[in-house]
C-alpha cells in the first residue's frame, strides 16, 4: 500500500475515508459477538461515521466542541472518535477506570458539550459527575442505558444517532473536513497521571500522522506491509494504544480486532492470529513467566532447549547467533520456537513495547523464543510515539531505537531528552504554567534522562523527577532496580526508595502464584498477609533480593525491605491505567513504614 498520502493527508477523517474507498467490503473491524468473532467493512464503518458525525451536528454540536468517550475497546470506540472529528469536534477519551471524582475532572476541566457512553455499568460512575458539574447536555449510549432522571441533559440511543441519508452525510462529511488542518486539535487526551492531577494533551490531527508516518516507514521497510491485523488490547484511551493500536493500522489498510480483555487475552491471540500486537511491558513480563512455568512442565528436554535458546541469544552478535551455535540453534527453530510463535497465532511479525522501561532480560526472552519484539518510546505529549527499535538499525534491547522519521532529539546539559517535531502537542488544555514549563523554543522537555548510543539510538536511564539522590548526591534509577526485582519469580511488583537517605530500601508485593506453591512446600495455610510474618517467608523473598542485589552497584544495593499490604493496582490508585506505578500514591501509603527501615 502506499504510505505517501499519510506525510500529504490534512486531517484523520480524511485518511480514514481514503483507506475506506480503497478497501470498500473488506473487513475492518472484528470484536466477539455471541461467541464469534463478526466483522464491520470498511464501507460499513465509512458510512456509521459519517452518518454519527451529521447527527451530532443535528443535536447541536459545534465546531471545537468537546465530546468525552467511555468505553472499552471495541468497533463503536473507533467509529464514535472518527465520527467526532468528521463533525469538526474534538475528542476527549476517558478510562473506563475513571470514579465519578476522575470523570468531574474530566468533564469540568474539558468543559464538555456531549458524551458517548458504551454501557450502563460505564455510565454508573458517570452520571453523578454529569449531574454535579451540569455542562454536557448530551449523552449518547452505544447499548440501551437505563434513562435516569435528568434535568442537565438529553439521553440518544447509537440506532437513532447513527440513521439517516449515508451519501448526503458523506457529502456534507467532506465539505467541513476540508476545512480541519493538521494544526487543528484532534483530541485532548488527560495523562493518566503518575503524579498530580491528570493535564490534557493537546494532540492535533498532524502528531498524530506524523506518528502514523514514522511507525508505518519502519513496518513497511523492515517488515513489509501485506494484510496486517492488529490485536487491540489496551485501552484506546491511552495515547499509545489509540495512536499504535487505531491510525496505525488504519494508516496502513489494516484489520484491527478488539481482544476481551487479559483472561481471555491468550485464547484470542491463538484465534485471531495478528501480525502486530502493541502492548505494555507488565503484560510482557507475565506471559514470560507463564511461558517459563509451561515448558518447565515439559520436562528435561524442553527445559534444556529453552536454557539454550537463551544462551545462544545472548551471545548472539546483531541479532545472528555465532557459529559455532548455529547447528543447536536450527533445532531450536525446528522443535521449541514453532510451538512458542503459535501460541501468538503462528503469524506474528513483531510484539510492540512501550508505555515503561522493558527490562531488557524479557525483550531478550522473546526474541530467543523466536518472536521479534520492538521497544519504542514516547509520551503523550508526542504523539506519542517519539522512537522505536528496528531490525534495520540494530535491535538492542538495553535502547528504545532511534527517533522516528521526523523526530528530532538532543540531550540537554543536564541529561533531559528534548525533542522537537510535527509530533509535539501543542500544549496543555487550559494550562499555560506547564505548558510553558514543558515546551521551550519549541523543544518538549520530557522529563527523560538518557543519551544516544553509537548508532543513534536512544538510552533511557530514568525519569528525571524519579531519579533517587541519596544523601551522598550520588543518583540512582528505581526504574531499574525496580524491573531487576519483578524478573525475579518470587516477586510481583516492587518500588524502591531513598531519596536523600544513606540506602535504597523496597517495598515488595510477593507472587501469589509463587507464594501459594511456597505454602505447601512447607505446610503452610495460604493466607499472604499471615504468611509475610514468618521468618522462613521473609528469609525467601530476601533470598531473591539478594539474587538482584549481586548484580548492583554498592550505591543501587537494596539493603532494607519491607511488604506492601496489597497488590499495586488501578482501583486503589497505586498504578496508572497504562501499568505504571503511582510513587506519590504508594509513598503517601507507605511513608511511616519505608521511614521505619532507617531506624535501629
Amino acid at each position: 500500500m502506499d504510505l505517501a498520502d499519510l506525510d500529504t493527508a490534512n486531517n484523520l477523517v480524511e485518511l480514514f475515508l481514503s483507506r475506506a474507498d480503497a478497501k470498500g467490503d473488506a473487513p475492518f473491524l472484528g470484536a466477539k459477538r455471541d461467541g464469534t468473532w463478526q466483522t464491520i467493512s470498511w464501507r460499513e464503518a465509512a458510512e456509521t461515521v459519517c452518518l454519527l458525525a451529521e447527527n451530532l451536528r443535528r443535536i447541536g454540536l459545534t465546531d471545537g466542541d468537546r465530546v468525552v468517550l467511555v468505553s472499552e475497546n471495541r468497533p463503536e470506540w473507533c467509529m464514535a472518535d472518527l465520527a467526532i472529528m468528521a463533525a469538526s469536534c474534538i475528542t476527549v477519551p476517558a478510562y473506563t477506570t475513571n470514579t465519578e471524582r476522575d470523570h468531574a475532572h474530566i468533564l469540568d476541566n474539558s468543559s464538555a458539550h456531549a458524551v458517548i457512553v458504551s454501557t450502563e455499568k460505564l455510565l454508573k460512575p458517570l452520571h453523578p459527575a454529569l449531574q454535579s458539574t451540569g455542562i454536557a447536555k448530551h449523552v449518547i449510549g452505544v447499548e440501551d442505558l437505563k434513562r435516569h432522571q435528568s434535568g442537565t441533559f438529553d439521553y440518544h440511543g447509537w440506532d437513532v444517532m447513527t440513521a439517516g441519508d449515508a451519501a448526503a452525510a458523506r457529502k456534507a462529511v467532506e465539505a467541513r473536513i476540508a476545512g480541519i488542518k493538521r494544526d487543528d486539535t484532534a483530541c485532548i487526551i488527560y495523562t493518566s497521571g503518575t503524579g498530580g492531577a491528570p493535564r490534557g494533551v493537546l494532540q492535533h490531527h498532524g502528531a498524530i500522522l506524523c506518528n502514523v508516518a514514522g511507525a508505518g516507514e519502519i513496518l513497511s521497510e523492515d517488515f513489509g506491509i501485506t494484510d496486517e491485523r492488529f490485536l487491540s488490547f489496551l485501552p484506546l484511551s491511552h495515547a499509545y494504544e489509540h495512536t499504535g493500536g487505531q491510525y496505525l493500522p488504519i494508516g496502513v489498510g489494516a484489520e484491527i480486532y478488539y481482544s476481551e480483555g487479559l483472561e481471555k487475552l491468550a485464547s484470542n491471540i491463538e484465534e485471531v492470529r495478528p501480525t502486530i500486537m502493541v502492548v505494555v511491558p507488565r503484560l510482557f513480563e507475565v506471559l514470560r513467566t507463564r511461558i517459563m512455568k509451561q515448558v518447565e512442565k515439559q520436562g528435561r528436554i524442553p527445559n534444556y532447549m529453552m536454557d539454550r535458546a537463551l544462551t545462544i541469544a545472548g551471545r548472539a552478535k546483531g541479532g545472528k547467533p555465532r557459529l559455532r551455535d548455529r547447528p543447536m540453534n536450527a533445532v531450536i527453530e525446528r522443535t521449541l520456537r514453532p510451538k512458542i510463535r503459535q501460541r501468538f497465532g503462528g503469524r506474528l511479525k513483531a510484539l510492540v513495547s512501550g508505555g515503561a522501561p522493558l527490562n531488557p532480560d524479557v525483550g531478550n526472552f522473546f526474541e530467543a523464543m523466536g518472536l521479534t519484539m520492538l521497544q519504542g518510546y514516547g509520551q503523550t505529549e508526542a504523539g506519542p510515539v517519539i522512537s522505536c527499535n528496528r531490525p534495520k538499525v540494530g535491535l538492542k534491547m538495553d535502547t528504545v531505537g532511534p527517533p522516528m522519521r521526523g523526530v528530532e532529539v538532543k540531550v540537554a546539559e543536564d541529561g533531559e531528552l528534548l525533542v522537537r517535531g510535527e509530533l509535539v502537542m501543542k500544549g496543555y488544555w487550559q494550562n499555560r504554567a506547564e505548558t510553558e514549563r514543558t515546551l521551550v523554543d519549541g523543544w518538549l522537555h520530557t522529563g527523560d534522562i538518557g543519551h544516544l548510543d553509537e548508532a543513534g539510538r536512544i538510552v533511557i536511564t530514568d525519569r528525571k523527577k524519579d531519579m533517587i539522590v541519596n544523601d551522598k548526591g550520588d543518583n540512582v534509577a528505581p526504574q531499574k532496580i525496580e524491573g531487576m526485582l519483578t524478573l525475579q519469580p518470587e516477586i510481583a511488583q516492587a518500588m524502591v526508595a531513598g531519596d536523600k537517605r544513606p540506602y535504597i530500601v523496597g517495598l515488595i508485593v510477593p507472587d501469589a502464584e509463587w507464594a501459594l506453591e511456597w505454602a505447601r512446600a512447607n505446610d503452610e495455610k495460604f493466607d499472604l498477609a499471615k504468611l509475610q510474618d514468618l521468618p522462613a517467608f521473609r528469609s525467601a523473598v530476601r533470598a531473591a533480593i539478594d539474587r538482584v542485589n549481586q548484580d548492583l552497584s554498592v550505591i543501587e544495593k537494596v539493603r532494607q525491605f519491607t511488604f506492601a499490604d496489597e497488590a499495586f493496582s488501578i482501583d486503589n490508585h497505586e498504578m496508572t491505567p497504562s501499568m505504571k506505578i503511582r510513587r506519590h500514591k504508594i509513598r503517601e501509603r507507605y511513608q511511616e513504614r519505608l521511614d521505619g527501615l532507617y531506624r535501629g
